[in-house]
């Protein structure tokens, strides 16, 4: 199965992936997060779009939280009109670095591809 997927960042929460075509050899264009017991099959800018739906939640969340709070009060939009996730304060942060990171070695990957070839 390892060889199935291209491994694009991972964490203690999560992991982002894409599947390969088993013919081709090739990457598909959207890229698998999964985290907790969900997965999300999405593309880069819905990626993008995620991350300032954490960004928001994560501006508007008071402090005032404990740390350690198992509470999962923190509603959080996703690409998906029709699907909103509930974490707590820890997962947020670690949601948070799952698509920082998955987006900043998209871009480093797109980068290297692009210099590479000249």
């Amino acid at each position: 199965m390892e060889n199935d997927i291209y491994k694009i960042y991972h964490n203690s929460f999560g992991i982002s992936f894409q599947w390969m075509h088993s013919e081709s050899k090739k990457r598909h264009k959207k890229i698998q997060i999964v985290f907790r017991n969900m997965g999300f099959y999405l593309s880069k800018n819905e990626i993008k779009e995620f991350y300032n739906c954490i960004y928001h939640a994560k501006q508007s969340q008071p402090y005032s939280c404990c740390k350690d709070c198992d509470s999962r009060n923190i509603l959080v939009r996703t690409p998906s009109d029709k699907v909103d996730i509930a974490l707590n304060t820890e997962e947020l942060t670690h949601v948070e670095d799952l698509i920082k990171g998955t987006l900043f070695q998209l871009d480093l990957d797109n980068y290297l591809h692009n210099l590479c070839k000249n």
